[in-house]
């Protein structure tokens, strides 16, 4: 159907604010660049903050089973003390908690001095970066094919765009999500290799960076998931036929028929960012082995089977390895638009909140009326939050 002038002009216009919002949200704020300079200096100068972490009355606890594990995946060293934060204030037992923070190299250095002088009391904190990994020639060759793949994909995907036509409704923010550099981050993709980074651990609990917890989360680690391999969040609080994230057809591509003939366009798809995994299950049936084959399934069908990103093979690799869990867990989204004012009171009851899109809260763009819900968890005393002006 043929668009008039002015409805032309207000998709333009709608484009242009999702591109300026895409750049936005993907930038380093100078705020936090700053707050990892600083923790960089204070690494070189400070003996406390170069403390090996956990110390070693906590050592023993990173591979014992009666311990709460969490693990989070993140160069983003705020957002991390958040989640930690979050989750040892509103815990009936932070004696039992256990945190495993993977890191890149160049964020090893702040993230480790953070948390060296600002100590979580009871908890037991482990940083570790990537490059402290002595991971088999086997395992390093097939993180980089899995790499390789997705940039591939990224790659095939950005150069289809360049001819789209964004008629259709949502096509273009779609598209743009799906060329975030997330789809291209190392951190972002070894969620899938979690396995192999805790080999001594069989039950964990991972925690997306841009988290809030606000209940205790115990019970996340007694959860019978009846065999499965994942608990997640599936179903919504919304109602019947409404998803808390987005359906099947929104990542894959139904008009291809290895994925028409195997899977529901309007099954709802399970969440990342609160998620227990049994790694013991995870091992047993293969997953990681079945996300690379899909992988290379992907390849040989020409990149088609679906859009950038590592949620797409996922579903795929998990299929009937998913246990729902209450949605209570997970109220996520809070990152692409403000909710309702009859909803911020749900957002109290919510057990996680999940600042998912591009509108995160240490951004300049993250929504005023959120913004609290994730700031009174920064530790604003800290002299170097201020220096670096963390917004407030």
């Amino acid at each position: 159907m043929q668009l008039s002038m002015m409805e032309l002009k207000v998709q333009s216009a709608r484009e242009q604010e999702s591109i300026n919002w895409h750049f936005a949200s993907h930038g380093v704020p100078k705020s936090l660049h700053c707050l990892c300079l600083k923790l960089a200096e204070e690494y070189a100068v400070n003996a406390m903050a170069r403390s090996h972490l956990p110390p070693p009355e906590y050592v023993s606890r990173l591979t014992d089973p009666s311990f709460h594990h969490v693990v989070l995946l993140t160069d983003n060293v705020l957002a991390a003390s958040v989640v930690i934060s979050s989750t040892v204030q509103h815990s009936a037992n932070p004696e039992k908690l256990v945190f495993h923070i993977v890191t890149d190299k160049k964020t090893y250095i702040p993230m480790n001095a953070w948390f060296a002088i600002n100590p979580i009391k009871s908890a037991a904190v482990e940083v570790k970066g990537l490059h402290q990994y002595d991971w088999s020639h086997e395992v390093n060759v097939r993180v980089k094919e899995m790499l390789e793949i997705h940039r591939l994909i990224w790659s095939h995907y950005n150069d289809n765009l360049r001819n789209a036509n964004f008629q259709h409704e949502g096509a273009h923010e779609r598209s743009l999500e799906a060329l975030t550099p997330s789809c291209l981050s190392l951190l972002n993709h070894l969620r899938i290799y979690i396995p192999e980074l805790f080999p001594d651990l069989n039950k964990i609990v991972f925690l997306d960076e841009d988290v809030v917890v606000q209940h205790d989360t115990s019970s996340l680690w007694e959860l019978d998931l009846n065999k499965k391999v994942v608990g997640a969040v599936v179903d919504s609080w919304c109602g019947d036929n409404c998803c808390p994230g987005k359906k099947y057809k929104d990542y894959l591509n139904f008009s291809h028929p290895l994925i028409s003939s195997n899977f529901d366009h309007d099954r709802c798809v399970w969440l990342y960012g609160v998620n227990v995994f049994d790694l013991e299950a995870w091992r047993r049936v293969k997953i990681t082995t079945n996300y690379h084959k899909w992988l290379k399934q992907n390849l040989n069908f020409g990149m088609e089977l679906w859009q950038p990103g590592a949620h797409p093979p996922a579903l795929l690799a998990f299929e009937g390895q998913v246990h729902p869990i209450d949605p209570s867990w997970h109220v996520g989204g809070l990152g692409y638009r403000p909710p309702q004012a009859h909803n911020i009171k749900m957002l109290g009851d919510a057990a996680v909140l999940h600042f998912s899109g591009p509108a995160k809260p240490w951004l300049d763009i993250g929504f005023p009326e959120l913004r609290s819900l994730w700031n009174r968890h920064v530790n604003f005393s800290d002299k170097f939050i201020r220096k670096c002006r963390i917004l407030g």
